[in-house]
């Protein structure tokens, strides 16, 4: 059978090779989209974990500390002395401000490694002396020393410096350090100075003090069994146990969500494709009418028919797959050049600031394909159907095509496309899986399928009541009541139009609430006038403090009316999860002032005479669908000092810049029972009319200067990583990144609105292919060309409407579940829905237009020569 009808399909191709390039390339957009945000986070996520590799080792076990103060030493040696374990290799670890002696600071990561030990762990870490240094009486002497730093490829270029420069080290105390770079490690990725432990430990403030003990065990012995015998006695508190490529899965989980979404978003336009097959599908079997009905009369049955068609789709589904894949490969290079391996989102680190190297996940990839031709088939099935039950005699004199319908069948018509749109609300509110709402996606695509199911029953719905014709609105009555006739045929005709303009709508309100509840939030958390924090990037200045004293000289400088300190550091709650932003700031007795809270406030807790005093502590929304939290319970945290203390979660707060949580404490309290005093950010509240630049000016020379004088330094405003901003600044960065990260939608737009667009151009040519005996007779009865033009326009416009109305109402309905279901369960986000009605009448406008024009063109084409030639066939 297959081999009869693949010369057919062969022929088709072979004279009309234009007839189904719409749906060619529709499904090759949605491939393009699909791979490519597949292989864009592959790739990105690929050369962290390699760099990761290269930095951890591949140790059975890591012991970890749960924060930046690390945890005593002496675990080391109670885990290197174990029968079981084949080798302990501990480390120091820490963000530090880093310079050339009288150059700008840079915040990086400084390791300090046992050189014995960790060439077993992770040879990329090992400290290569230079040529000159590393003879063999001197090599491991040199290795050792106190003063010799070694320096990845990313360190080097960070710091403008070659082997045998120097550099200087910020210590704790406020001196600065000075090094030699006496060599090189080969560990890649981001920018990384490694020294001697007992140096790193002396320079770093942690003497006695580890952050990480990687342990290989002996061959043969259990991991968990190993883990239970050293949990007896318990670990020391602020360390756990994880796995080796733990990191790897925290940012794996960071921008997990982020990847889904966008796939799914990609995906989505790959549906949009499905229904602009069925259009062109349905202009082809419209276009071959006659000769899928002389191939009948002469014996080519039913059922070949329809295998026919659907042999053709495949066809298109698999050429526009592989065109797909070509053109997702090179939307992945350029991607990965301009917006780097998060399309903007700014999940990775990227150490080097070259783009990662281009990693192909094969499976993702064929997955791509075959959905991509399933979209094909499944789109050609109906028009595929159709051809399987025409009437041969019947299609040859042009009646092939004719929807007629039914008495009583407008709801029974309308059941399957209400069926499913009830289905994919009921499916939106099922709860999500492994933290992924899947449910919620299918819910989008059920809702889309349902709305462009229920097109002919609203045409049916819009022309249901019609007044008695006149004469002069003869033209108007024939267009309606051929709109009403023939609106199962509407289907195919705004198919594309429905889909694509509903995915537009849900993009446009979700982009657009988001951006608002982004920019009311900003402006709650934002309060000052002028912002500074202790480095160039939020992950360093955790652990990158303020020089002691800059508060007081900021308060005191010309144009500063108030300043308020705080305390920032990161904590880890769990193995698998990126840390928890732990903010000490100033609250006062108003919380509901400092923090943008979200339901009721509980009140502080009354403590009895002789007991400790409750603290109280406010949780962001993702710390508390991550973890569970509530308002009253109580937390303990893993930071010196707060694990004791009898911490109660009064409320829960809006913060969009942490999406794997925050906990709020007033900074009088952290103080109190942390004894740090320390900070690593500042707000400064300017007078009226005072300039923030030069107040900018003051705050870095200050600092330049206090850490300078504490350690000896050369005295330029340079000596500390400080990063000042201006609220306004701050703001419009905020919305610069965030749109950025949302560019990717806006192409996702465009793309789903052109290929609806063409479904619309393509469904049209099919009604006047098939209609062409019917204008041969109206131009014969009188009608001129400009009226059968006009009738065209008419009852194109009538569907046009019907899709615009059901699309704009399908896709608010996509964006209650997007906004409502999708972000609180992806990304742990609640916000207010918001309807940019001015964008939505702009986009269905714009929509309704451009299918009018398309009308018009094809209203042109039917009032041709060729339409009044056609009547003569039947004679």
């Amino acid at each position: 059978m297959w081999r009869r009808l693949l010369p057919l399909t062969l022929a088709e191709w072979r004279h009309h090779p234009w007839r189904h390039l719409a749906a060619l390339l529709a499904v090759a957009l949605g491939v393009a989209l699909a791979s490519s945000v597949q292989t864009i986070n592959a790739s990105a996520l690929a050369e962290f974990a390699q760099a990761v590799r290269a930095v951890n080792g591949e140790p059975d076990v890591v012991l970890a500390a749960d924060g930046p103060a690390g945890f005593d030493e002496a675990l080391y040696g109670r885990v290197a002395t174990q029968a079981d374990v084949l080798s302990a290799s501990p480390l120091v670890e820490a963000d530090a401000p880093l310079r050339r002696p009288g150059g700008e600071a840079v915040a990086l990561r400084v390791l300090g490694v046992d050189v014995f030990s960790v060439a077993h762990a992770a040879p990329a870490l090992l400290p290569r002396p230079a040529a000159d240094n590393s003879n063999a009486s001197g090599g491991v002497a040199e290795q050792l020393a106190p003063d010799a730093a070694y320096l990845n490829a990313a360190a080097l270029r960070k710091l403008q410096l070659a082997v045998g420069g120097t550099l200087e080290l910020r210590t704790p105390g406020g001196g600065w350090q000075r090094l030699r770079v006496a060599g090189h490690v080969a560990a890649g990725g981001a920018a990384l100075v490694v020294l001697d432990i007992a140096a790193a430990q002396a320079a770093l403030g942690h003497t006695g003090r580890l952050q990480r003990i990687d342990v290989r065990l002996a061959p043969g012995v259990d991991r968990a069994a190993w883990l239970a015998h050293l949990a007896q006695p318990a670990l020391p508190a602020g360390v756990h146990a994880a796995q080796a490529d733990d990191a790897v899965q925290r940012v794996s989980n960071l921008s997990r969500a982020y990847r889904v979404n966008l796939g799914v978003l990609a995906l989505v336009a790959l549906l949009v494709g499905g229904f602009l097959v069925y259009s062109v599908v349905a202009l082809s079997v419209a276009q071959r009418l006659p000769q899928l009905a002389l191939l009948g009369v002469l014996g080519l049955a039913a059922a070949d028919r329809r295998r026919w068609i659907v042999a053709e789709s495949l066809l298109v589904g698999l050429a526009g797959s592989v065109l797909g894949l070509a053109l997702g490969a090179g939307l992945s290079l350029l991607a990965l050049r301009l917006l780097g391996g998060d399309l903007g989102g700014g999940y990775f680190p990227n150490g080097g600031g070259a783009a990662p190297q281009v990693a192909w996940p094969w499976g993702a990839l064929l997955a791509c394909v075959a959905l991509g031709t399933l979209a094909a088939v499944v789109g050609a099935w109906r028009p595929a159907r159709l051809a399987e039950r025409i009437a041969p005699a019947q299609a040859l004199k042009g009646l092939g095509l004719v929807d007629e319908p039914k008495a009583g069948d407008g709801w029974r018509a309308a059941a399957p496309g209400l069926a499913l749109v009830l289905a994919g609300g009921l499916a939106a509110l099922a709860p999500p899986v492994q933290g992924l709402p899947l449910a919620a996606y299918a819910a989008v695509a059920l809702l889309l399928a349902g709305g462009v199911s229920l097109v002919p029953a609203t045409v049916a719905l819009l022309l249901l009541r019609q007044r008695a014709p006149t004469p002069r609105a003869l033209l108007g009555l024939l267009a309606l009541r051929r709109a009403r006739f023939a609106r199962a045929t509407a289907s195919a005709t705004v198919a594309g139009v429905v889909a694509s303009l509903a995915l537009s709508v849900a993009i446009t309100v979700m982009v657009s609430s988001f951006r608002l509840a982004v920019d009311d939030w900003l402006g709650a958390v934002l309060p000052a006038d002028l912002y500074a924090r202790s480095a160039s990037s939020s992950s360093s200045s955790n652990a990158t403090l303020l020089p002691e004293g800059l508060v007081a000289v900021a308060a005191a400088l010309p144009g500063v009316a108030r300043v308020q300190a705080g305390r920032t550091l990161p904590m880890v709650l769990s193995a698998d999860q990126p840390a928890v932003a732990l903010v000490a700031r100033p609250l006062g007795d108003d919380p509901a002032r400092a923090l943008p809270l979200l339901g009721a406030l509980a009140p502080p807790a009354a403590s009895a005479p002789g007991t400790a005093t409750e603290v109280g502590v406010y949780i962001s929304e993702p710390a508390a669908a991550l973890y569970g939290w509530q308002v009253g319970d109580t937390l303990q945290l893993p930071v010196d000092g707060l694990r004791q203390a009898t911490l109660r979660v009064r409320g829960v707060w809006r913060d969009y810049a942490r999406q794997f949580g925050a906990v709020a404490m007033d900074l009088a309290d952290y103080q109190r029972l942390t004894g740090d005093l320390r900070h690593n950010d500042l707000a400064l509240w300017l007078t009226p009319g005072a300039d923030a630049a030069a107040v900018t000016d003051a705050l870095k020379a200050a600092a330049g200067k206090l850490g300078d004088e504490s350690g000896g330094g050369s005295g330029t405003a340079g000596g500390l990583p400080l990063e000042t901003i201006s609220t306004r600044q701050l703001r419009l960065t905020s919305l610069a990144i965030f749109d950025r990260s949302f560019a990717v939608t806006v192409y996702l737009q465009v793309v789903a609105i052109a290929v609806g667009l063409a479904g619309v151009a393509a469904s049209l040519s099919a009604q006047v292919l098939a209609r062409r005996k019917e204008f041969g007779l109206l131009a014969h009865l009188g009608f001129t060309r400009s009226q059968v033009m006009r009738l065209v326009a008419l009852e194109t416009t009538t569907w046009l409407a019907s899709g615009v109305a059901v699309g704009l109402a399908l896709g608010v309905a996509m964006a209650v579940v997007l906004v409502k279901v999708v972000n609180p369960q992806s990304f742990h986000w609640s916000m207010p829905l918001h309807l940019p009605a001015g964008r939505l009448a702009l986009l269905a406008g714009s929509v309704l237009l451009a299918g009018m024009v398309t009308a018009l063109l094809s209203a042109r084409h039917a009032a041709g020569r060729r339409a009044v030639l056609a009547v003569k066939e039947d004679w």
